[in-house]
C-alpha cells in the first residue's frame, strides 16, 4: 500500500502535522465517521500495512470487498486533502482578516466590516513586505472598499481609479517577476526572446509612480543585469538594492533574487573573468547568514558544491574547511557522506595534499552521474600531479567509457569528453616547442565549452 496516494500524502506529515490531522479528523464539522480515524491511526502506526492486513483491522473476519475498501481509502484521502486547503488557506494572518471582511460585507454588517477593514490597512502598513503579495492584499482591500461603499451610494466610483492603479501595480510585480526568470532561462538555454513585449512592458514600468515600489524597482535592475550583461553596472545596482530591500521580499522570493545574482556571477567566472570569484563568495556568505540559501532548512547539493569552488577560487582555504564541516548536516542525508567526502578532497587538492585527496575519493559512493564524472576529474588531475601517467591514461579511457556507457547528454556530455580529450593533449605536448604550446593555447582559448579551462591554461609555460 505504500504507492497508494493515501499513504504517500500521511508519509510527507511532519509530528506535528500528524498530531493536527488528527484533532481535524475529530471534528465533526469535517469528519463524522469513526471508522476513517481508525484507519488513518493504523496507516500511521503500520506504514507498510497490506491490504489485507488493513481490512482485518478495520473490519474483522468480514470478507475482503475492494470496492468498499477502496472507497474508505479514498474518502480518507479526501478529508486528508481538506486538511491541506483549511492549513493553506487559513496560515496567514492577512488573508484571513481580507476573507473575514468579505463575509461581513455579504452579511451587510457595515460596523464589524469597517472594524476588520482598519484592521486589515494597520497589519498590511506594519508589516515589511512590499512585494506582489503586500500589493494583492492591498488590492483586495481596496476592491472590498468599494464594493462596501457601493451598496452604501451607488453613485460614489471614487476608489476605481485607486483600484485601477493597484491592479496594474499588482501585475507588473508579478509579470516583472516572471520576465526576469525567463531572461535568466533564456542566457542559459538560448531560447526564443520576445524584445517587443519586454519593451512595452518596461516602459509602462519606468513611471514615475512606480518608482518607489522596491517590487517594481528590483525586478526593474534585475532584467538590466540579465538582459546586458556585459554593463556591470546593472548587476552592482542590483546587489546593492537586493541588500537594502531584502526585508521587503519573502524568504523564498529573497532566495530566487540571490539565486539570480550568483548565476550572473558564475557565468563571469566561466567566462574567464576570475574577478567575479569575491563576489559571488560574498553573495554566498551573504545568503547563508541570513538563511536566504536554505530551502525548507536544506541547503541544495548544488550549491554546496559550488560555495566550495567559489572559496577555492578565492583561496580563502580555511573558510572552505569551516564552511564543509559546518554545513555538512543541512544537506539532503542521501547525499550528505558523499558530497562532505569530495568536497574535503577538493580543499585537500587545493593544499596540494595528494595523497589524501586519493584516500578520500576512493572511500565514497557517489550516486549522482554529475558528482561522480566531478570526482572522476579531480581524480585525473590528481594522478596528473603525482606523475602516475600510466594510471591517467587507464583513467581517462575508463571516464569516456563512463560517460558513453551513462549517455550524459547535452553540455556535461560536451564538457566532460573535452576534459578527457584536452588531457591527452596535454600529455602528448612538448612543452619545449614553443609553436606547439601556442597553438594549443589559442585552441583552448576558444574552446567554448571546458569547465577545466584555466586549469589546462595553468599547466602551461609563461609566454
Amino acid at each position: 500500500m505504500d504507492q497508494t496516494n493515501l499513504c504517500q500524502l500521511i508519509h510527507t506529515f511532519s509530528t506535528v502535522e500528524l498530531r493536527d490531522v488528527r484533532r481535524f479528523l475529530h471534528s465533526p464539522f469535517f469528519n463524522q465517521r469513526k471508522d476513517l480515524m481508525l484507519l488513518f491511526d493504523w496507516l500511521c502506526a503500520m506504514p507498510s500495512a497490506t491490504k489485507e492486513s488493513t481490512w482485518r483491522h478495520l473490519f474483522g473476519d468480514i470478507a475482503f470487498d475492494s470496492q468498499k475498501f477502496r472507497l474508505h481509502l479514498s474518502y480518507l484521502h479526501r478529508l486528508l486533502e481538506q486538511y491541506l486547503i483549511v492549513k493553506e488557506a487559513t496560515g496567514n494572518q492577512l488573508t484571513n482578516q481580507v476573507t473575514l471582511a468579505v463575509a461581513y460585507r455579504k452579511r451587510n454588517n457595515q460596523t464589524a466590516f469597517e472594524r476588520v477593514r482598519k484592521t486589515l490597512e494597520k497589519s498590511l502598513e506594519s508589516q515589511p513586505l512590499r512585494n506582489a503579495y503586500y500589493h494583492q492584499n492591498h488590492y483586495h482591500l481596496l476592491w472590498e472598499s468599494h464594493q462596501h461603499n457601493y451598496t452604501l451610494n451607488p453613485t460614489d466610483v471614487s476608489q476605481l481609479r485607486e483600484l485601477s492603479n493597484a491592479a496594474d501595480v499588482v501585475y507588473l510585480c508579478q509579470k516583472l517577476r516572471v520576465v526576469c526568470l525567463l531572461a535568466a532561462h533564456q542566457s542559459v538555454y538560448q531560447a526564443d526572446i520576445e524584445h517587443d513585449q519586454e519593451k512595452e512592458l518596461m516602459v509602462m514600468a519606468e513611471r514615475a509612480a512606480y518608482a518607489d515600489e522596491p517590487a517594481i524597482a528590483v525586478y526593474m535592475v534585475c532584467y538590466r543585469m540579465l538582459r546586458k550583461p556585459d554593463e556591470a553596472e546593472y548587476f552592482q545596482q542590483f546587489k546593492a538594492i537586493l541588500m537594502e530591500r531584502s526585508s521587503n521580499f519573502s524568504e523564498e522570493e529573497v532566495h530566487g533574487l540571490f539565486i539570480l545574482a550568483i548565476n550572473y556571477c558564475v557565468r563571469k567566472i566561466n567566462s574567464g573573468q576570475d574577478k567575479y570569484s569575491s563576489e559571488v563568495l560574498a553573495l554566498y556568505k551573504t545568503g547563508l547568514s541570513n538563511g536566504y540559501l536554505f530551502e525548507n532548512g536544506i541547503l541544495r547539493r548544488f550549491t554546496y558544491y559550488n560555495i566550495v569552488a567559489a572559496g577555492l577560487q578565492s583561496n580563502e582555504l580555511e573558510w572552505v574547511r569551516y564552511f564543509i564541516h559546518e554545513y555538512k548536516n543541512r544537506l539532503e542525508k542521501k547525499y550528505r557522506e558523499s558530497l562532505f567526502g569530495f568536497n574535503l578532497a577538493r580543499l585537500e587538492y587545493a593544499h596540494q595534499n595528494y595523497g589524501y585527496v586519493l584516500d578520500l575519493l576512493q572511500k565514497v559512493n557517489y550516486r549522482d552521474i554529475l558528482l561522480n564524472l566531478s570526482s572522476k576529474t579531480l581524480l585525473l588531475k590528481t594522478y596528473l600531479a603525482l606523475g602516475e601517467e600510466q594510471m591517467l591514461r587507464s583513467h581517462l579511457d575508463a571516464m569516456r567509457n563512463y560517460i558513453h556507457r551513462k549517455h550524459v547528454i547535452g553540455y556535461h556530455r560536451t564538457n566532460y569528453l573535452n576534459v578527457v580529450r584536452y588531457m591527452e593533449k596535454y600529455m602528448g605536448l612538448q612543452l619545449s616547442d614553443k609553436l606547439a604550446v601556442g597553438a594549443f593555447r589559442d585552441l583552448l582559448e576558444r574552446e567554448e565549452t571546458l569547465s577545466e579551462k584555466n586549469f589546462f591554461l595553468g599547466l602551461l609555460p609563461s609566454v
